[in-house]
């Protein structure tokens, strides 16, 4: 099946557009990060984590807090998990104290207890209990973002090594780029992270990285093959003829994340959440972030090898080499 075969299309004329479209999403998502922050588990804050599952339906997360303040237990944290009978209650703990299995339990009692009082024995049921120190969600939170920025620095090793800096700052920005956004969007839709959700976005950084160096691989390839035509050129034709393996490879993964996000419980629904989002944004990088961004910089800074390849392409360059 050959989907885009002999596509000509000239991406580089909207690049323009698509950084528009970037702004519209980073912009709004980045103002609501500001505003309120991320929604941090117990996993990377501290606290203990409490599951319940409630006979009545009418019950709603303002009137379990109220309940539960009224008991004098306060600072808690609610949401819904799955039904509208399932609730998360997290409760911090004091800063520089750690949670023991036996804290944990204490916590747990003291919300069984509010709760039975305020609603009755009967009424709910504890399904859940967890604990995290604080320590060890600082040490979680530090070891992701060491996980994310040596990623960075393989990708830029590798492929100065593979190609040349040119085409390793591109992909960089292209990454980060993904990255951005994708935190732009759980800051949008408040989702909470986890290290599921932190395992999404690394399984991003590696979807985009492979995704923009298929492309840029067959701009190495047409830079020689194709010695009278510009980078304009050269970048169109490249992105035209990985199309089909982009938009199926993109396609068939998108399939698999929509049916996590549909049918798969509330534990992954984060991770499917942020996988279908970052799949999607992977692949609009890697046709209108990437090649756009190498253009730039070989605009700025023309490699030594296929000079007369790399040379500014005039005004409406066209879609392809010859």
């Amino acid at each position: 099946m050959r989907l885009f075969d002999n596509a000509k299309y000239d991406f580089l004329a909207v690049r323009r557009a698509a950084y528009l479209l970037t702004a519209l999403v980073a912009l709004p998502g980045l103002a609501m990060l500001g505003l309120r922050g991320l929604n941090e588990s117990i996993e990377f804050t501290g606290g203990t984590l409490i599951q319940i599952h409630t006979v009545d339906s009418t019950l709603t997360i303002a009137g379990i807090r109220s309940a539960l303040e009224r008991q004098n237990v306060t600072g808690a944290q609610l949401s819904t998990f799955g039904t509208t009978r399932d609730f998360l209650i997290r409760t911090p703990i004091a800063a520089g104290t750690d949670v023991s299995e036996d804290a944990a339990q204490v916590a747990a009692q003291r919300v069984d207890s509010a709760l039975t009082r305020e609603f009755g024995a009967g009424q709910y049921s504890v399904d859940r209990v967890e604990a995290v120190g604080p320590k060890v969600g600082s040490e979680l939170r530090t070891k992701a973002l060491m996980a994310v920025l040596l990623s960075f620095g393989a990708t830029l090793i590798y492929l100065t090594f593979r190609f040349e800096w040119r085409f390793a700052i591109a992909a960089i920005v292209a990454t980060a780029h993904d990255i951005l956004l994708t935190v732009a969007f759980v800051s949008l839709m408040n989702l909470e992270i986890t290290l599921v959700v932190v395992a999404a976005v690394l399984t991003i950084v590696g979807y985009s990285l492979n995704d923009t160096i298929v492309v840029f691989d067959r701009v190495r390839e047409n830079l020689h093959k194709f010695k009278r035509a510009n980078i304009y050129q050269i970048l169109n034709r490249s992105v035209n003829e990985t199309l089909p393996r982009t938009v199926l490879t993109g396609g068939t993964t998108l399939v698999a994340t929509v049916a996590l996000l549909v049918f798969a419980g509330p534990v992954i629904r984060g991770f499917a959440w942020v996988m279908t989002f970052g799949i999607i944004v992977g692949t609009f990088s890697s046709i209108y972030i990437a090649s756009p961004v190498l253009l730039a910089i070989e605009q700025k800074w023309p490699g030594e090898d296929v000079r007369g390849a790399r040379a500014l392409a005039p005004q409406g360059g066209g879609a392809q080499a010859t």
